[in-house]
């Protein structure tokens, strides 16, 4: 029955700290996710033909900090414009309005202020470009939320590590106090501290799997059901975080009950026969 009880309080713990783990790496992932979504315009002045055009966007590509370029020419941007505005423009302005342009996708780790204003530089430093345009006031929104997201994690997981240790050590002494003669006979005997703890270390990695085990299927089975309501959560919730928050889980759970029994049996080990009965 303790062992149970011992399971199930440790397995609502590790689910909250689950939750912080696998939180904190979406996150992470949702942050890379929109940076790299985030695009840089170029857009070339009136006398950049195609071809020149295409030149400098052959060489945009080969930068490390590029992922994706899509070209846009004038004749793709006029049927673009038409199909938007219902009309072609060059019909009564006798001459294609528009110029060539690009939009440029960025790496995530390349996606803020001072990493856009060199980049921006380098780009206008091209023959023909005429204008580097793009979302500053969301890439820095971007990149203010995530450091404020990170640091709410990181003090949620302290609570939620300090709070857990203290929940489970507290039902790990019950039962540990259940057998503190058993634990002062083998010490009276000559048994050596390590062999005292053993059985009780063993019996905690167990109890940790098993919790660990119990909070990773109920946590499977929250983003199922998150994938079933929105598919696409898939595209930040990769298998990679899952796997990392199943494995954190299991190994908090091994961690924080063997620390607790081994403190807990120390505790015993330490103290005089003669308060035995007294605590």
């Amino acid at each position: 029955m303790q062992v149970v009880t011992l399971c199930i309080s440790t397995s609502l713990v590790l689910i909250l700290l689950g939750l912080v783990v696998l939180i904190g790496l979406t996150a992470q992932n949702l942050s890379e996710y929109v940076k790299e979504n985030l695009t840089i315009t170029v857009m070339f002045d009136d006398t950049a033909t195609d071809r020149e055009a295409a030149v400098v966007c052959r060489k945009l590509q080969t930068k490390p900090y590029v992922t994706h370029l899509e070209y846009i020419s004038r004749e793709q941007a006029l049927k673009e414009q038409t199909k938007a505005l219902g009309t072609d423009p060059s019909e009564f302005l006798g001459v294609n309005p528009f110029v060539p342009s690009a939009e440029i996708h960025l790496r995530a780790s390349c996606a803020n202020s001072d990493s856009l204003k060199w980049i921006g530089k380098q780009i206008r430093a091209y023959d023909r470009v005429a204008e580097v345009s793009y979302q500053k006031d969301l890439m820095e929104s971007v990149n203010s939320n995530l450091q404020k997201v990170s640091l709410v994690m990181i003090v949620l997981a302290v609570l939620l590590t300090v709070v857990s240790f203290s929940l489970i050590n507290n039902t790990v002494r019950l039962g540990i106090f259940a057998r503190r003669f058993s634990i002062n006979t083998m010490k009276l005997v000559g048994a050596s501290w390590s062999f005292i703890r053993k059985p009780f270390i063993s019996m905690a990695v167990v109890e940790g799997l098993l919790a660990g085990i119990i909070a990773d299927a109920v946590l499977a089975g929250c983003v199922y059901a998150l994938f079933s309501y929105e598919p696409g959560t898939m595209t930040v919730v990769t298998w990679e975080v899952l796997a990392i928050t199943g494995g954190a889980v299991l190994l908090f759970g091994v961690l924080i009950s063997t620390a607790c029994v081994y403190f807990s049996v120390n505790h015993y080990l330490t103290m005089p026969a003669k308060r035995l009965y007294k605590v």
